[in-house]
């Protein structure tokens, strides 16, 4: 399909709803979720920013399939930026930062692997390149906001560098937060499947919109 400009008013949604959905999952990755399933804490294995920042990867994914690779990665660039600076007052510092390199990395990656399969099937782009992200997002972000060895990017969370068991259940205790890493993915992985829902309804109706019909 072949993608047309991208209005200025569609950049400045897409670039709000971005800069939103960061600044708001940072803000929300410090909050662990206080609630119990049998004999699992998840506070031990899930933060709030595990349901919100998933949505990121779905406003570039309907940005890089209606308007091209080159759209989304301003989108992506301005979101980034925006996110950033709105992180640093709701957030850590620390935090920011992580947040900004994993955000930065894992959706340039998107973006790639998504114009690479937009040919394919039509939940194969948004749905192996969201994967992808996901892991690359995850593994730099909780090691960048949380793990001691990079303590000097500032302070870190205290509770989330306490032992607790691993997910919350195994005998094998570790930091916290490496629970959260893996409980976060798992939730990601979860959100992308379930994301394909609303990606392939707006994407339809914002084609009919532009005023082109949809690729099957």
């Amino acid at each position: 399909m072949t993608s047309v400009g991208m209005k200025i008013h569609q950049y400045i949604i897409a670039v709000t709803a971005m800069a939103v959905i960061i600044a708001g999952s940072n803000y929300l990755v410090q909050f662990p979720v206080h609630a119990t399933v049998g004999a699992l804490n998840l506070a031990d294995l899930l933060t709030f920013a595990a349901f919100t920042f998933p949505v990121a990867f779905l406003v570039t994914d309907l940005t890089n399939r209606l308007f091209g690779a080159a759209a989304a990665r301003k989108v992506v660039f301005a979101g980034f930026a925006i996110a950033v600076l709105i992180s640093i007052i709701l957030a850590s510092p620390r935090i920011a930062i992580a947040s900004g390199s994993a955000f930065l990395i894992s959706q340039m990656m998107d973006v790639s692997i998504f114009d690479k399969l937009r040919s394919g099937q039509w939940w194969q782009a948004p749905l192996v390149s969201s994967m992808v992200g996901a892991v690359v997002d995850t593994f730099i972000f909780f090691s960048f906001a949380f793990a001691a060895s990079f303590s000097f990017l500032g302070a870190g969370l205290d509770f989330a560098v306490q032992p607790a068991p691993l997910l919350g259940v195994l005998a094998m205790e570790a930091p916290r937060w490496l629970s959260w890493a893996l409980g976060d993915l798992v939730v990601k992985v979860v959100m992308a499947l379930v994301l394909l829902a609303p990606y392939s309804l707006l994407w339809r109706r914002l084609d009919r919109a532009l005023g082109r019909p949809s690729a099957a």
